[in-house]
């Protein structure tokens, strides 16, 4: 297994994420030891929170919630998922599997956090992290979740889902900041589009985000989709709170936040969100609105 690192020089201008990265090693049961990064902010005794990034994006898509979450006191932890950001990148597509990335992040959690934590995730966030939360609800104090779903195939995705996947195989280059842009209301600077271009400095460091899409369980046989089958069954059963915030104008996950309300429990009698102008990558449109929300979510649900 060939793995890729993206030199530390590729990061040097962005002057907008002051966060040391920290690594770790995670194996799994064919692939020897690689590194991945996550950042920690705020105070380390407080209240833990995981902010989860899907694709192509990496732990920078939090630099607007993180700092109203450390004000508030909390212990903030982002990771960098393998193929992204500063952890390693595997150069063959067919080293990348949905297991593989599950086995990888909870390797991540196992070593790093620590105590009773909060979830925020999004996009590919939401299909790894929630089976986090569906292993170990022991672990979760509560769960936020925007613009993601856990997909079992028994439905068709989404024609715009459809229309990504394809797009993402067929692409010559794949690029990644207008990726990113496309899928965002406000306009992104200069300085933001290079910061989501850094992690790739050329396409052999892409097969990651490439392959990611073609890991969605889109029919019922699809590897994984039995997985996700029991994760659901343990989320039919997660009783703590859980809160949907999924932006107006995400073409690809609409409707999915009526899918947790109606299936977790959690879901009974908290104020979910709409949140108005929130693109698919509704953290650049609108991360200090969502950051305020699961601060108000965790100070009014959780007994700390």
């Amino acid at each position: 297994m060939q793995v890729l690192k993206t030199p530390e020089s590729a990061f040097a201008n962005i002057t907008d994420f002051p966060y040391t990265p920290h690594y770790v090693q995670v194996t799994d049961t064919v692939s020897s030891e690689i590194t991945m990064a996550y950042y920690q902010a705020g105070t380390k005794d407080g209240h833990t929170i995981l902010l989860m990034h899907g694709e192509p994006t990496w732990a920078y898509l939090y630099r607007k919630m993180i700092p109203t979450l450390v004000e508030a006191g909390f212990n903030v932890l982002v990771p960098d998922l393998i193929g992204f950001g500063r952890s390693d990148k595997l150069e063959r597509r067919e080293d990348y599997t949905y297991a593989r990335h599950v086995i990888w992040v909870k390797e991540w959690f196992n070593q790093v956090v620590k105590g009773p934590v909060t979830l925020f995730c999004q996009d590919w966030g939401g299909l790894l992290g929630l089976r986090l939360v569906a292993d170990m609800p022991e672990r979760f104090a509560g769960v936020m979740v925007s613009n993601t779903g856990l997909p079992t195939g028994d439905q068709p995705p989404s024609e715009a889902f459809t229309k990504w996947r394809r797009f993402s195989q067929d692409v010559p280059a794949f690029p990644t900041s207008s990726i990113i842009q496309g899928a965002t209301v406000s306009e992104l600077s200069e300085h933001t589009l290079k910061a989501y271009d850094a992690p790739f400095p050329s396409e052999e460091y892409k097969a990651g985000a490439r392959m990611f899409p073609l890991l969605v369980p889109a029919s019922p046989d699809s590897v994984e989709a039995q997985s996700n089958r029991n994760a659901w069954e343990k989320l039919r059963q997660f009783e703590k709170p859980f809160m949907t915030a999924f932006g107006d104008s995400d073409p690809v996950t609409a409707g999915g936040d009526r899918i947790f309300q109606k299936l977790v429990p959690g879901c009974e009698g908290i104020e979910h969100a709409v949140i108005k102008d929130g693109g698919h990558f509704i953290q650049e449109d609108k991360g200090e609105e969502l950051a305020a929300l699961l601060k108000q979510f965790i100070e009014q649900t959780h007994n700390l």
